[in-house]
């Protein structure tokens, strides 16, 4: 049978990206620590550093990628556009 895990909030992930920023701490031994699979905390802690390196808000919790004002501003007059046509 295989495996299905249980997603993680938005809130979970962060504080692992946390702990890790905070702590000193590796990935690893923080998500030894919370009894999670490493490779999920050094995800997260990637999406963080990526979305904090572009000025965007760190993470939705979703895997859906968080937008900027300016980019949530260009996706809505992109939308407004096309019904307009």
């Amino acid at each position: 049978m295989a495996h299905r895990t249980i997603p993680h909030t938005a809130e979970f992930k962060q504080e692992a990206v946390r702990l890790v920023i905070s702590s000193g701490k590796s990935c690893a031994q923080i998500a030894r620590d919370l009894g999670i699979a490493p490779h999920l905390v050094v995800r997260w802690k990637k999406l963080h550093d990526q979305h904090t390196a572009a000025g965007r808000p760190v993470n939705t919790g979703r895997g859906v990628a968080a937008l900027s004002e300016q980019e949530a501003r260009t996706k809505q007059l992109e939308r407004e556009l096309e019904i307009t046509r």
